[in-house]
């Protein structure tokens, strides 16, 4: 007796789902194509492919298609070739199942293509015009390539590129402005990475907090149990008045009412204030903690500037997405020592110089301050805030130069800085800076 198979008949629309499903990623998908393969209306090819994309399993660009692509996570934190094709308004010549690799670092190519290639290495992207050697060198090192100028490259260069599963984009813009535009949503990832809300932190186990008729020696209690001095003030409804601190209570009476010593109006965040505006406005106040309240100024609980200097912390150690700018210009220093002092060592490369062939004051600039706030994290374990940078730039820095930076910081202080950081190139200085910064700690 044969047995029935019991699987449920599955509807056009989702024969077509799984059909998406089943596709490779990269492969481009057309509404005539799925209508005409499954024998489908264009109308439900449509509505089926709106789904899937709706699931994160493929996505639509202009001029790019409708694409399969690795399902999405819910937090992505990596920029991918796709994306990189869609900010530059880009088009897909080849290596389109390589579209879901993600970008670790941008190289320009503006320089002869054997001195290019030590720049380039697996997960780059390769921006330059148009040179055929050049974008085959790239992919043949593990690199995509982006065109500039809306050039094309050859069926070989393609071919290549299809057989490596390595993107090869065409787009409009000249090499300035794509560069700008991936820098800029390099920067975007990790400012959205490093973006952390006080209620992603906050604990709300036990709230220590006193009323206006609360007696001094009901403070020193308190104190003991909560671990720190600074206890908020609450009206009969639990809301926010006040905030009362040792410094409030020098000299007063163990009998005496908190409504009479306690701070008035105190400053409050709630729960949708960053933890880095937390710890800045810390910072500026001089305070360590903050009471957080809801829209109603009812207390919800309270955090200290130890609690947020961890957070911020624990997120500067975490892994980057990619290699911006500031990454890329600062990645081929090492430190040094020489008398008792921190210096920083290394060679000017080609992507660094202007079109006169002399390191660019911007470059420079961004050298000062990234040795300024290394010296300052050396000798403070804390944050450096800059304020103003005056710099006086002596004499050119040639291409392909050792460069030395000898940071020095001349005053600090609980919530100031002044740093000297003085640039030498072949044995003469050749920029001098003051920059003055807030700083501060974790303690």
């Amino acid at each position: 007796m044969s047995q029935e198979n019991t699987e449920p008949t599955l509807t056009k629309h989702e024969q077509i789902l799984r059909h998406i499903e089943s596709l490779r990623v990269g492969s481009h998908i057309s509404v005539r194509q799925i209508a005409k393969d499954l024998d489908v209306s264009e109308g439900t090819a449509y509505r089926a492919i709106k789904e899937a994309e709706n699931k994160g399993i493929v996505s639509t660009k202009e001029r790019i298609g409708t694409v399969r692509i690795e399902k999405k996570q819910k937090n992505l934190d990596k920029l991918t070739f796709f994306e990189v094709a869609h900010i530059v308004n880009g088009e897909v010549l080849g290596g389109a199942r390589g579209l879901n690799k993600s970008l670790n670092k941008f190289v320009i190519g503006a320089m002869e293509q054997a001195a290019m290639l030590r720049y380039i290495d697996a997960g780059s992207l390769l921006i330059v015009g148009n040179r055929e050697e050049a974008h085959k060198g790239a992919l043949q090192n593990g690199a995509a390539v982006l065109i500039t100028g809306g050039f094309d490259t050859s069926p070989e260069v393609k071919r290549l590129a299809d057989s490596l599963a390595l993107p090869i984009i065409s787009s409009s813009f000249d090499t300035f402005t794509v560069a700008s535009m991936i820098n800029r949503a390099l920067y975007d990832r990790m400012i959205k990475k490093k973006i952390m809300l006080i209620e992603d932190v906050i604990t709300r186990t036990r709230i220590y907090a006193l009323k206006a008729t609360s007696t001094v020696a009901e403070w020193r209690k308190l104190v003991e149990q909560a671990g720190h001095d600074r206890i908020p003030v609450t009206d009969e409804w639990n809301r926010v008045i006040g905030m009362v601190t040792a410094k409030d209570m020098e000299g007063a009476a163990s009998e005496q009412l908190l409504e009479k010593l306690m701070t008035r109006n105190p400053v409050t965040i709630n729960l949708r204030t960053s933890v880095a505006s937390a710890a800045h406005l810390m910072m500026w106040e001089g305070i360590d903690l903050l009471p957080v309240v809801d829209n109603g100024r009812k207390l919800l609980g309270t955090v200290s500037r130890t609690e947020v200097m961890k957070v911020l912390q624990y997120i500067q150690r975490q892994p980057q997405m990619g290699e911006t700018f500031d990454d890329q210009i600062w990645e081929p220093f090492s430190e040094f020592v020489q008398d008792e002092r921190i210096g920083y060592r290394g060679q000017m490369s080609p992507q660094m110089t202007s079109q006169l062939g002399t390191v660019s004051s911007g470059v420079l600039t961004t050298l000062i301050t990234q040795a300024a706030y290394r010296i300052a994290e050396r000798n403070k374990k804390g944050d450096l805030v800059i304020d103003n940078i005056s710099t006086y730039f002596l004499h050119p820095v040639q291409m392909e130069s050792e460069l030395i930076i000898k940071p020095e910081i001349l005053e600090v202080s609980r919530k100031f800085a002044k740093i000297e950081v003085s640039l030498y190139s072949e044995d003469r200085l050749v920029a001098k800076s003051l920059v003055t910064a807030h700083v501060f700690d974790d303690q």
